[in-house]
């Protein structure tokens, strides 16, 4: 049995940078209210909660969550890497699409440090040694150096071996996501910046620049999901509904096929992409507004590929001709994207689907896309999950 699921409420909290945040139990808190404001239902409604974070002790979602009522309700905790806030919002959306309850909550957050991420145990192997490993195969590694960047330069090398791409074009992507930040006041990093800056800012693994790589981020947001029957019973307007959703993981190749892009989840998003498309009846060109996990600026133009945005090999064209913003073919990230709004491990996926949810809703305000009726969700953790998800209007 499957069910209609509705996105009866969002909410977050705008992102800052570490050591400028409050701590997770109030951002977390603080973000569960506003959704639960904005669904217009009480904590006590719902019967189910996922919470999701990557840094931080065990039960931390209870401790987030008990400063918003303490209800008995099950609280699961969630750690998928960077896909870990759309992990929670797949684990409720499911528990309401199978009948096991009316009205469930994913929340995520993060209260992360400065820096780069690095390895947190040094006496056991980390889920990741064998990406670490695939890349040091094909254009060795600097084991001393930040690891996550490594991988996505590697990727995006990859790309311009294959298809010529040029070093400029993931400049590009950066200039667009800091011009879309700059409409949206829950954005870290609203300043405008040019192509040539882009290119003068430190280098850290070519082709990728500091402006092309995202920041740590602290931050939280949730959402509530919902049956029909439940809105009908609790006067929910629910005009955003979830119509499609898959998670997918790593295939086989995926660590010996010698293939970067594959290495940092073309395959897992090309799969998921396919099964929701399949599933919602339409195709990627029916999307109006997309949320893709632009980590790195290489990440981004990898995934317009893998998620049908555009045919193998044209993502170049598809930058350079302005089709992923205001006025092209699909608005890409009007949010500013992990690029500029930040990148809260835990919470950035259900920052993504409040964004979507509020383009779709058509209160976006300065950044709106017009006409906007489907919209499109990417979320990526290496080690390694990608949920994709398929939202629709009906307003």
């Amino acid at each position: 049995m499957s069910r209609k699921v509705l996105v009866a409420g969002v909410g977050m909290v705008p992102f800052a940078k570490p050591g400028k945040s409050e701590p997770y139990p109030t951002m977390g808190s603080n973000a569960a209210r506003a959704a639960l404001t904005d669904a217009g239902v009480p904590y006590r409604a719902v019967e189910q909660a996922y919470v999701g974070y990557v840094f931080g002790d065990s039960c931390s979602g209870q401790r987030a969550l008990y400063g918003v009522g303490m209800s008995s309700i099950p609280i699961v905790n969630v750690n998928n890497n960077c896909a870990t806030g759309s992990t929670a919002l797949f684990l409720a959306r499911q528990a309401v699409a199978t009948g096991a309850v009316e009205c469930a909550l994913a929340l995520g957050f993060e209260q992360m440090v400065p820096g780069p991420l690095v390895k947190m145990y040094q006496d056991r192997p980390t889920p990741t040694d064998e990406f670490v490993g695939a890349v040091d195969r094909q254009d060795g590694i600097d084991r001393q150096a930040p690891i996550a960047p490594q991988y996505f330069a590697a990727a995006g090398r990859q790309h311009m071996a294959r298809y010529g791409t040029k070093a400029s074009t993931f400049a590009k992507i950066s200039v667009k996501a800091r011009r879309h930040a700059a409409r949206n006041p829950f954005a870290l990093f609203r300043d405008p910046v040019t192509e040539e800056e882009v290119l003068a800012s430190p280098a850290i693994v070519a082709p990728l620049t500091r402006l092309q790589c995202c920041p740590p981020t602290c931050g939280a947001a949730a959402a509530v999901l919902c049956s029909e029957d439940f809105a009908r019973a609790h006067g929910v307007s629910g005009s955003v509904s979830i119509a499609a959703q898959a998670m997918t993981t790593d295939v086989e190749g995926t660590f010996d096929s010698g293939d970067m892009m594959r290495l940092v989840g073309y395959d897992m998003a090309r799969e998921a992409a396919s099964r929701v498309y399949q599933v919602a009846g339409i195709g990627p060109e029916d999307v109006d507004v997309v949320e893709l996990h632009d980590c790195f600026t290489a990440n981004e133009l990898v995934a317009y590929e893998a998620l049908g945005l555009t045919p193998p090999g044209t993502a170049e064209r598809f930058v350079v001709d302005g089709d992923n913003t205001y006025g092209g073919r699909v608005v890409t990230n009007p949010s500013g994207g992990l690029l500029s709004k930040g990148h809260p491990l835990g919470a950035t996926g259900l920052a993504q689907c409040t964004e979507l949810v509020w383009q779709l809703r058509g209160t976006a305000g300065p950044r709106q896309v017009e006409g906007a009726r489907i919209g499109l969700q990417h979320n990526l953790g290496l080690g390694g999950a990608c949920v994709v998800t398929l939202y629709r209007t009906e307003r």
